[in-house]
């Protein structure tokens, strides 16, 4: 969906000399994901961000929108089709919410009726009711109310594409978690592609489907969260994300990465069977599955020990389970409060995964292996 091809933005000085304030940044943005961009205050990232939208001119280097070099295209018809959000809000005070959720629309010669439909329809997005609010002045909202009406007037013309300029930064954290988990819900509703420019790398691994991280102009590592985290690229990446960027890796791991597959029994396999097999595993119990893998239960081996018939009789439900889905922060969490060494990783249809323990998250965390390195 957007290119950044060799993208270089230089300024010149009062002097005479020429200073890059970005200098060619390569990267491609797939449609429908969220690309943040990231890194400390004058490394360049939202001069990169305004170039897309030509609110800054490249020096040298192209963006292409699908596939759409826009040098090519008018700068007004091109930002009427980007959404773009800033930290400031940027709401018209004389307008009403209504009015200003319609700015673009209205620009783009869509009636009366049509703007307050999409108006009322974006509202309720963001939990607003328009009947209380539509009529409303921005004064008239809180600072986290106007928040999320600058981010729905940044969809209300449907654009492919959205713009964020640190747009969560100036809401308290109560209300900066609320609207983020407002604004994922909405990405997933509507598929757009977003870059967001960030300076908090929490953010930027909850929203991101990818991450540039940007140091003194230049991209240093473009790679998706989880990766991120597991290989930095270098001492400034590792110092950036974190020194307790294992622990961040938590919610982004899933369960069935951590797994480690378990040999199980059948409801008609001897118990005799189960406990040879336990005893020479070394393990507590053994995970019972159907003929189709689904779970049914566990066994334990003290009550197998010396017992007649199959383990069928034998079967106990497990006392937690995990979704393949889950993450490891879920996982250790759900642990603690059973005060479980291990969990059960069930996939859609109950089929058994595996099993996670403490040490197979530990073993998967220190690897340093994630769900995608090639774009690292």
């Amino acid at each position: 969906m957007i290119t950044l091809d060799n993208l270089t933005k230089s300024f010149v000085q009062k002097d005479g000399s020429q200073v890059s304030a970005v200098n060619a940044v390569s990267l491609d943005v797939p449609p429908g994901e969220i690309c943040v961009f990231l890194g400390p205050s004058g490394c360049g990232k939202t001069t990169t961000l305004k170039m897309i939208n030509r609110l800054i001119r490249p020096t040298s280097g192209r963006v292409l929108i699908n596939g759409e070099d826009t040098r090519q295209l008018d700068e007004i018809a091109l930002r009427r089709h980007i959404g773009y959000v800033i930290q400031q809000i940027g709401l018209f005070p004389n307008m009403t919410i209504e009015e200003n959720i319609a700015v673009v629309p209205r620009l783009l010669g869509w009636d009366k009726t049509r703007c307050r439909a999409r108006a009322t329809e974006l509202m309720a997005m963001v939990a607003l009711d328009p009947k209380r609010y539509l009529s409303r002045y921005p004064r008239e909202l809180s600072g986290g109310q106007q928040q999320r009406i600058g981010v729905i007037r940044a969809l209300a013309a449907d654009p492919p594409v959205l713009l964020m300029d640190e747009p969560f930064g100036a809401v308290d954290p109560i209300n900066r978690e609320s609207i983020q988990n407002e604004f994922l819900q909405m990405q997933r509703q509507l598929g757009k592609t977003v870059i967001m420019v960030s300076h908090d790398i929490d953010e930027a691994i909850k929203l991101a489907d990818r991450v540039a991280v940007f140091r003194q102009g230049r991209l240093v590592q473009f790679a998706q969260p989880d990766a991120l985290l597991a290989k930095p690229v270098d001492e400034f990446v590792a110092s950036f994300v974190g020194h307790d960027r294992i622990l961040k890796r938590l919610l982004l791991v899933r369960a069935e990465d951590a797994a480690t597959p378990q040999p199980t029994v059948r409801p008609q396999t001897p118990a005799s069977e189960a406990f040879a097999l336990m005893d020479e595993l070394d393990t507590r119990s053994l995970v019972v599955v159907d003929a189709s893998a689904r779970a049914l239960g566990y066994i334990a081996r003290r009550e197998t020990r010396g017992a007649q018939g199959t383990c069928e009789a034998r079967v106990r439900p497990f006392k937690a389970t995990a979704a393949a889905g889950d993450n490891l922060r879920v996982l250790l969490s759900r642990m603690y409060e059973h005060n479980l060494a291990s969990l059960p990783v069930l996939g859609d249809a109950n089929q058994y995964l595996g099993e996670v323990t403490q040490d197979s998250i530990a073993d998967y965390l220190s690897s340093g292996k994630s769900r995608d390195l090639t774009s690292g």
